[in-house]
C-alpha cells in the first residue's frame, strides 16, 4: 500500500534530523521538506516590502496555506512514481483538524494510498536550546519573543488520528528507540 508520511511538530522538535533519518531508514522514499519553499517565501515577503518574518499576520495570510498547498501537490505527484512519499513540515494546525485529514485521506485512497503521521514529541525546553544551535534567521523573531511565541504553539500531542505514531525526540536514547518503532510501524 502506498504511504504518505507527514512527519510533524512545531519548530526546533528535530523534524528535520528524524525525517532525514526516517527516509533513508525506509529505503526507496521520496523526501520532500516544506522548508525548501522558503527561497520563494522570502521573495514574496521582499516583493511586497514586508519585514521577514515567518510569525507575522502578512505570513499567516499570504503565504503559509500556499506553502502547504505547493509540498502536497508534490507529494501527490510522487506518489504516482513512488510508494512511499515523506513530508518534512510542521502542519501544526491540519494535524489538528478532522475535517483536514478526512479531506487529505480521500485525496489519498483516490490514490491508492494511505496517511501515516508521525508527532515529533520534544520537550520545550529541548526545542528551545535547539533553536538558539541552529540559529536561522527564520527564528529571529521566536528566539527574540520567545515566551509570546510558545504560546503560539501546540507542543501537545494531537489526538483522534489512527494513524498516529509519536516520535519521543528529547534525547539520543528516545530518538535511537523511536527510530526503529517508527520504521516498522511504517512498514507493518
Amino acid at each position: 500500500m502506498k504511504k504518505l508520511i507527514l512527519v510533524t511538530s512545531p519548530p526546533a522538535c528535530g523534524k528535520t534530523f528524524i525525517s532525514k533519518k526516517l527516509a533513508k531508514a525506509l529505503n526507496n522514499c521520496v523526501y520532500l521538506d516544506k522548508d525548501t519553499l522558503i527561497v520563494l517565501s522570502k521573495q514574496i515577503f521582499k516583493v511586497a516590502g514586508e519585514e521577514y518574518n515567518r510569525s507575522s499576520d502578512f505570513f499567516q495570510r499570504e503565504i503559509r496555506d500556499y506553502e502547504y498547498y505547493a509540498v502536497l501537490d508534490i507529494a501527490f505527484e510522487a506518489l504516482d512514481y513512488n510508494d512511499t512519499v515523506l513530508i518534512n513540515a510542521p502542519f501544526t494546525d491540519e494535524i489538528r483538524d478532522k475535517e483536514y485529514l478526512d479531506g487529505l485521506r480521500k485525496k489519498l485512497a483516490d490514490k491508492g494510498a494511505e496517511l501515516f503521521v508521525v508527532w515529533v514529541h520534544t520537550d520545550i525546553e529541548v526545542a528551545h536550546q535547539r533553536m538558539i544551535k541552529r540559529a536561522s534567521d527564520r527564528d529571529s523573531w521566536k528566539l527574540e519573543n520567545w515566551d509570546e511565541y510558545v504560546k503560539t504553539q501546540r507542543f501537545d500531542q494531537p489526538e483522534g488520528i489512527p494513524e498516529l505514531f509519536v516520535f519521543n525526540n528529547s534525547s539520543d536514547e528516545d530518538y535511537k528507540k523511536s527510530l526503529d518503532a517508527a520504521v516498522k510501524a511504517i512498514r507493518g
